[in-house]
């Protein structure tokens, strides 16, 4: 077997016999002609893609580099009869004379090989070569030309084990274990052929409140699904709840919907309504036995302290936004965004063992978090929440579970605690390797330097099978930089965007704004605030020009380029094609390698930028709106809620982006640490004015909290 055929054997040991063949022929027939590497990739790099599709188009290009060099190596012949092998050049033992040879009589046939006239004609199969020259044609013509296709989305399940011992098993059936600390070892989670965790422990005490965290698409939101829908077994006393699907629209009241999902509480009412019907409606004889039914029924609720219950929702409401006259709204009437918060408040009010809540601040407002912060200090049971705040984990956690290289390690404090600690035992393990790669290098440096010195020889042995006891060792691993980077614009001189004396309003009953006058240049970086439905959305469509003021102006440069990034922009991808072919649709004429650098900018490389847009993750599906959104290279950015579904480092690497940006920046977000890293300036929108508030965050936080304090 040839050199080249083995490496293909070996690196694609369930390779299509018809694929192996087709590759083989190439090699062996038309070998000379590829001048490169790249010529031997154009050739049969599609055909090996075809034979393993999870290998990279880089990986493949690495293969063809080897077998490359594998073709046009020089080897030596082997001594078998003073001929070449394989056609590979055959050393010689002592110097020829050329000129002697070539004036060899005509009548003598024993020419030298050096002098035989060769047949020119091709030994090379005709078909098999035209074959390849179409391949190659084929290729060149996929990367001129941009071929749109619908890539359909095959839906993948999750699965998960895990090890549970007998003893647990009994317990659990018997009703004798008592304890809410939840103990999970050994999980095994997979989505697809994905795996997302292998041999991982889960350790959850009660009462406690762990913050999750970890890169996007790792499977934070998998576990949390594999939890509360009972795939990973828990003791089956312990209570979970999983606020991820926001409540049905109906005519019940947003307050009423709150009490209902305390079930004890309703059956207990029920009951009292049915009993009192009852004693309405029965004889004498029967009051008796239905008056102890209904007293049994009071002290129940006395004990729950159901009097209490109305209050309490509503002021779980109230801290989440609800005023008093939505509180009385049916659920219908609420957008999904609010129907969210109306699932939060019934987890809140249930106060179930175990709270599971997947990126909660998504949601919610300045306010609202700052509420939620203080509310969730206090709470008794275990809660798990993922989250990319890290303000937010600073405030509610008292444990971190990170979840990196699928395991599960557990950290002691808050998220800066963790950070902390984190970089310190990194810093540790990489100091340990470097010593224990030094101690290495020193052992073998002694074994190459005397390893044919007989003297020393039995030293030699002994510091081979010291090198040979000693554990194996792994660099400690590093975590990838995330990196965004937008492209350079031109600079505009002022004004640039501005508002004067605008009033805008859906209906005259409601004036959403009332003669604001606002101003933003190259230079500027501000955060917008307020309270949810205050109108800061609308503040942004009226400054890009989606709405029209009902009086007053905007003004705008007239090179002003804005991309614009909205908080729907990711729902709104087109889920069925990949990112490649999903650019090449909105802005077509471009060549494939424009589209790959513009998703490259982003994060989106490789295979991931050839993956269907519905497999990636949010953070993933982020990086691709921006993507998109800065394909047009404009000089001033409006985001809305740009940091939703975006992970910690993609967070910090979008603020270092924007500080970077020459041209403005407006935004709306709730995520404080980003608006401490970029924003100069707060807007404030409430009341139908915009102002700009003197003090930034801090004093915005401490207006938030009187007013919180005030109720």
């Amino acid at each position: 077997m040839s050199p080249c055929k083995e490496l293909i054997t070996k690196v694609f040991p369930h390779i299509d016999h018809e694929i192996s063949d087709y590759v083989n022929s190439v090699l062996e027939d038309g070998g000379d002609d590829f001048e490169t590497s790249h010529d031997l990739f154009d050739a049969i790099g599609m055909m090996l893609q075809q034979a393993d599709d999870t290998k990279s188009e880089n990986e493949i290009k690495d293969i063809c580099n080897r077998l490359y060099s594998l073709l046009h190596s020089t080897v030596n012949a082997s001594k078998t009869d003073g001929q070449t092998i394989n056609g590979f050049n055959k050393i010689l033992d002592a110097p020829v004379q050329m000129s002697e040879m070539s004036e060899a009589p005509s009548n003598v046939t024993d020419h030298s090989i050096w002098l035989v006239k060769k047949d020119n004609a091709s030994v090379v199969d005709q078909k098999k070569l035209d074959k390849a020259h179409q391949m190659i044609q084929k290729k060149q013509d996929r990367r001129d030309q941009t071929v749109i296709k619908k890539v359909e989305s095959v839906p993948e399940i999750a699965s998960a084990s895990q090890q549970i011992s007998k003893r647990e098993v009994k317990m659990d059936a018997s009703g004798t274990n008592k304890s809410y600390d939840i103990r999970l070892e050994n999980i095994d989670v997979s989505y697809g052929d994905k795996v997302l965790l292998t041999g991982a422990d889960l350790h959850l005490v009660f009462g406690r409140r762990y913050g999750f965290t970890g890169r996007n698409g790792l499977g934070k939101t998998t576990l949390l699904k594999m939890l509360s829908s009972g795939s990973l077994k828990i003791p089956s006393h312990i209570s979970v709840l999983h606020v991820e699907q926001e409540v049905a629209g109906d005519e019940t009241e947003a307050l009423q919907s709150v009490l209902e999902c305390d079930e004890k509480r309703e059956a207990l009412l029920r009951e009292e309504r049915e009993i009192t019907q009852k004693l309405n409606s029965s004889s004498p004889e029967h009051d008796t036995s239905l008056s102890t039914q209904l007293q049994a029924v009071y002290k129940a609720l006395e004990a729950m302290e159901s009097d209490k219950a109305p209050a309490k929702a509503a002021m779980i409401l109230n801290g989440l936004g609800f005023s008093s006259a939505d509180q009385r709204r049916h659920t219908k009437e609420f957008s999904g965004g609010w129907r969210m918060r109306l699932a939060l408040a019934r987890a809140l009010f249930t106060k179930p063992d175990l709270l599971l809540l997947d990126e909660p601040t998504n949601m919610l407002d300045m306010k609202a978090i700052i509420w939620l912060e203080s509310y969730l200090q206090n709470w008794p049971t275990t809660i798990l929440v993922v989250s990319h705040d890290r303000l937010f984990l600073d405030a509610v956690s008292t444990d971190i579970i990170h979840l990196q290289s699928c395991k599960l390690d557990s950290y002691r404090g808050n998220y800066e605690i963790f950070f902390k600690t984190r970089e310190e035992r990194l810093k540790n393990q990489r100091k340990e390797y470097e010593a224990q790669k030094q101690y290495r290098d020193h052992i073998q440096l002694f074994i190459d330097r005397f390893r044919y010195n007989a003297n020393r020889a039995a030293q030699v042995q002994s510091k081979i099978k010291l090198l040979e006891k000693l554990p194996k060792m792994e660099p400690p691993e590093k975590d990838v930089e995330v990196v965004l980077r937008f492209t350079e614009c031109d600079k505009l001189s002022p004004p640039i965007l501005q508002l004067d004396d605008v009033t805008f309003f859906y209906t005259k009953e409601k004036i959403l704004f009332n003669k604001v006058c606002v101003n933003a240049n190259m230079d500027s970086r501000i955060c917008i605030v307020g309270d949810n439905g205050a109108g800061k959305t609308t503040l942004l469509k009226l400054l890009l020009a989606d709405l029209e003021p009902c009086s007053g102006f905007r003004h705008a440069h007239r090179n002003l380029r804005i991309g614009y990034f909205s908080q729907h922009h990711v729902d709104q991808l087109d889920m069925s094609v990949n990112s490649v072919q999903l650019l090449a649709n909105r802005f077509p004429g471009q060549s494939q390698e424009v589209y790959r650098n513009q998703l490259g900018s982003f994060g989106v490389s490789g295979d991931l930028a050839l993956r269907p847009v519905s497999s990636l993750s949010g953070g993933q599906k982020s990086r691709v709106a921006f993507a998109v959104m800065s394909m047009t290279s404009p000089n001033f950015f409006i985001l809305d809620e740009p940091t939703n579904h975006l992970d910690m480092e993609t967070i910090e690497a979008l603020g270092d982006a924007l500080n970077k940006f020459q041209g403005g920046v407006i935004l709306v977000s709730h995520d404080e640490r980003l608006i401490r890293n970029i924003c100069k300036e707060l807007w404030v929108v409430s009341g139908g004015k915009v102002t700009s508030l003197e003090g930034g965050i801090d004093e915005y936080k401490r207006l938030v909290l009187m007013e919180l304090e005030s109720h």
